[in-house]
């Protein structure tokens, strides 16, 4: 069952993402922007100085624009255990590496952690395990977030740390529709890996901006006359050239958030990041400040109650 269930999400993904290699008799692949699925994936696992777990989880938004809002709840869930353990329920487009980590006790075993999520009728799962080669280190997590294949350092062995991160004031804070709200969150690296060259690093290549009308419906989101959204929101280019970087996300809440800049490089100096956040409808929201030095991520979180 594990290889049946795995294999399946692995062939959605790759259709999903137009990654399956053309050949004889292969049709074109359609892109969507809105009314596709939402496929969690399974990145790895590492030990915890405590002895505990984190499995780490990501997903594929097969959506080249449509950015689904699934609670947490019958659609969006983890088994066996609590159905909640702080998965998102907003999607960005396309494919999210390591998106949020869940930690399960030194005793784990061979249990599977199970993450499934519907949307638009279709379900599917990811399996978290702790099978040796799911084992992560920072040549995967690099490798994945697109510095190469043989990653940035060669024979050289440096040791680098994730960065810190953490809002700057309370951690709950109140705002109204269409009102700015200002967020700030300080962030700090240990240097590694530092600022990185084009050529120190995986050529970034930006999707297409023409992509075909499909239902009859045309965007002008991410630039252009119907042109796509960025693949990977968090841009990732910025802390390539600069060594840190801080995006502020919409992690979970309805409706849309705008930031005022999504992403801003960070100086050693001080650490700090600001932004406005604004936002399209009540309810209730978390955001988070990613912080990222190029290979690993780290995050701080803060809710934010919106009302009319």
């Amino acid at each position: 069952m594990r290889m049946t269930t795995w294999r399946a999400a692995l062939l959605g993904g790759l259709l999903a993402a137009g990654g399956w290699p053309a050949g004889e008799g292969a049709e074109a692949q359609t892109l969507h922007r809105f009314g596709q699925s939402v496929q969690p994936v399974y990145e790895g696992w590492n030990l915890n100085e405590d002895g505990s777990y984190t499995l780490w989880f990501g997903y594929l938004n097969s959506n080249y624009e449509e950015e689904p809002h699934v609670p947490a709840g019958p659609d969006n869930f983890f088994s066996p255990g609590p159905e909640d353990r702080g998965q998102p329920t907003h999607f960005y487009p396309r494919r999210q590496n390591f998106v949020f980590g869940v930690e399960v006790p030194a005793d784990w075993g061979d249990k599977d952690l199970v993450w499934t999520v519907r949307a638009h009728g279709q379900e599917f799962t990811a399996l978290g395990s702790l099978w040796d080669s799911w084992v992560l280190d920072e040549g995967v997590w690099q490798v994945n977030r697109g510095g190469g294949l043989r990653g940035r350092y060669g024979t050289e062995a440096l040791i680098n740390q994730a960065p810190s991160v953490r809002i700057v004031g309370e951690g709950e804070r109140t705002a109204t529709v269409g009102q700015p709200l200002r967020l700030a969150a300080v962030a700090g690296d240990d240097g590694n890996p530092g600022p990185q060259t084009r050529t120190e690093r995986a050529p970034y290549d930006p999707l297409p901006n023409d992509l075909p009308t499909i239902g009859g419906r045309r965007s002008s989101a991410g630039g252009g006359d119907g042109g796509p959204k960025d693949q990977n929101m968090v841009d990732v280019r910025s802390a390539y050239e600069t060594g840190l970087a801080v995006t502020w996300l919409h992690y979970r809440g309805p409706g849309e958030v705008t930031f005022s800049p999504m992403t801003t490089p960070v100086e050693m100096v001080d650490g700090r990041s600001e932004t406005t956040a604004s936002f399209s409808e009540p309810g209730t929201y978390v955001i988070r400040a990613a912080a990222d030095d190029g290979v690993y991520k780290s995050n701080a979180h803060v809710t934010v109650v919106v009302v009319e």
